[in-house]
């Protein structure tokens, strides 16, 4: 059962645990909080997060429970869909604590996902894990708990992959950037699309050649993907194309004109209460 369950994370809780630990206390070696999202057939989707103030010691640890509970009791208020799905750390590995930290997770959901990210980046990776608690022992016996892992997917909704490419533009460029406009962003996926079509031609011709052996797995996707390719002329395309175009020009001349109108309008009442 476990080895069936998959913990689907978004891109957002990663940072968020990220800006945690640059936050910490000078003290704090590590930083825990609670996972929030959704636990369905199998799949745990981490949706959001929060940090819960605690400190360790060698042979105890304090958290402040309370807030954990105000904090979740607030978030719960917004957005009704998310509830406590497990608890995280940064780190690489399992910790002495964490059992005493699970025991109370265990008692706010039912089978807890304890995650780990890795922020000290060894191998020059942030290693990305999840376990399950499970019970050891004889049946009906229980005589202690191991955590087992699970499998971790990283999945992303539309607007975080935009955000997402803003940020890559940031890293190598070392500098802030503006938001691209919507033909911006048409001529870079089809400069992308361009860019991915030859390398697809590469390999197949490699394949062709006996230069590279054939991928079962890769000729069935990209079976798919010819088969997903509507058969239309490039007439047909052209024209689909350009009808398109004039429509995304006329919403953007639309709203350049209310955007006018509206300054306009605000100069006139500033001019008249003069």
């Amino acid at each position: 059962m476990t080895s069936q369950l998959v913990v689907k994370v978004h891109p957002v809780v990663l940072f968020q645990i990220v800006d945690a630990y640059e936050r910490r206390n000078a003290d704090a070696q590590r930083v825990i909080g609670t996972l929030l999202g959704t636990a369905e057939k199998g799949v745990v989707e981490v949706t959001n997060c929060f940090c819960v103030p605690h400190k360790e010691y060698a042979d105890l640890v304090e958290a402040e429970l309370n807030y954990a509970l105000d904090f979740f009791d607030m978030n719960y208020k917004v957005n009704k869909m998310e509830s406590i799905v497990g608890w995280w750390a940064t780190g690489n590995e399992v910790t002495n604590h964490s059992n005493v930290i699970h025991d109370y997770y265990s008692r706010e959901c039912p089978n807890p996902v304890h995650m780990t990210l890795d922020t000290t980046l060894q191998g020059n990776h942030m290693g990305v894990c999840a376990y399950l608690n499970v019970p050891l022992g004889v049946p009906g016996i229980k005589s202690g708990t191991m955590f087992t892992p699970v499998a971790v997917e990283i999945i992303t909704y539309e607007p975080e992959i935009v955000a997402l490419r803003h940020i890559q533009k940031t890293v190598r460029k070392k500098e802030g950037i503006e938001p691209v406009t919507d033909l911006a962003q048409i001529a870079e996926a089809a400069e992308k699309l361009t860019t991915l079509l030859d390398a697809v031609l590469v390999y197949v011709e490699d394949v062709l050649a006996g230069r590279t052996p054939p991928d079962n797995s890769v000729g069935r996707q990209l079976l798919d993907m010819l088969h997903s390719v509507p058969a239309i002329t490039p007439e047909q395309f052209e024209n689909m194309f350009n009808s398109n175009i004039k429509d995304l020009l006329m919403v953007v001349t639309l709203c350049q004109l209310t955007k006018t109108q509206l300054q306009l309008n605000e100069k006139l009442t500033l001019l008249t209460s003069i």
